[in-house]
């Protein structure tokens, strides 16, 4: 009688009653889901809105936040409300395009490395090698030499947090393919594909997902320094890092055209983290006992 009550409260456990009682038990993790639903959906609804970033008004120059211009305005007379909501499209763009490349590049390697024993040595050794370089420097190294670029700037962000990825997985892989379920998978004459994406993938979701959150805002975190320093976005567009680069020359006189992309940033990337906090209480199992 044991097992089947032990596999009906395991159900029960999974039910979306038990799931919303589980999320109202955690406001902060709803607080932080819905400030990152809302930069998503101002970054979606920009391009409609009534904001030009690039709009020149010299004759408003370093004006400080009013009722005409809530966030004030540049050194050339730009809108500071209108550069930051655009920049919000940067942002999570790269971020979003980072985390996604990082988690395909570091699941596959993690997989294989974990799994193959034959590759674990060398690819481990490449992903040791790539961890070896800091990840600021690793980025600059590859924008100077190939260009700044939206896609040379994601593969930039992402070759430092591939290896974080890949180790990740393979140390899961290496507990899960000692399992029986696995070795069965492997006597009945599974293929390799089929045995690490339907018995070994599911397993090792949990922690890839909370892993990818922070990828995701040390994406956007890596993008604004690169911005900040001359190495990523151009400085005509309208993003955080290239904000802050210009405002720190009147920081004294024009505070506003640093703090507010500053703010915005440090909003965005702490609701991530958070949410990588939660999900990884969340599945937890000793945590959520």
């Amino acid at each position: 009688m044991a097992a089947p009550e032990a596999s009906m409260s395991l159900a029960n456990a999974d039910t979306p009653v038990s799931v919303l009682a589980a999320l109202r038990r955690r406001p902060l993790f709803l607080i932080c889901v819905g400030i990152v639903a809302a930069f998503a959906l101002l970054a979606l609804v920009v391009p409609f809105l009534p904001v030009d970033p690039a709009v020149l008004n010299p004759l408003r120059r370093l004006r400080a936040p009013s009722m005409l211009e809530p966030f004030g305005t540049d050194h050339v007379g730009r809108s500071v409300l209108a550069r930051t909501l655009w920049g919000t499209q940067i942002s999570l763009g790269v971020g979003l395009a980072v985390a996604a490349l990082t988690t395909l590049a570091g699941v596959s390697i993690g997989l294989l490395a974990g799994y193959i024993r034959a590759l674990d040595m060398v690819l481990m050794r490449v992903m040791d090698a790539v961890m070896a370089v800091p990840a600021i420097l690793l980025a600059i190294a590859l924008v100077a030499l190939i260009g700044a670029g939206p896609v040379v700037i994601v593969v930039a962000i992402s070759m430092p947090e591939i290896p974080r990825m890949a180790r990740t997985v393979r140390a899961g892989v290496l507990v899960l393919r000692e399992l029986a379920f696995v070795e069965a998978a492997t006597i009945c004459g599974g293929r390799l594909s089929t045995i690490l994406l339907r018995h070994i993938l599911p397993s090792v979701a949990g922690p890839v997902l909370v892993q990818a959150t922070y990828v995701f805002a040390a994406a956007m975190i890596l993008e604004a320094i690169l911005s900040f320093l001359g190495a990523g976005t151009p400085p005509d567009v309208a993003s955080w890092g290239n904000m802050m680069a210009e405002g720190r020359q009147y920081l004294e006189i024009a505070p506003w055209i640093l703090v507010f992309p500053a703010i915005a940033l440090t909003i965005l990337v702490l609701a991530i983290n958070v949410i990588g906090d939660e999900l990884r209480d969340m599945l937890d199992p000793e945590s959520a006992r």
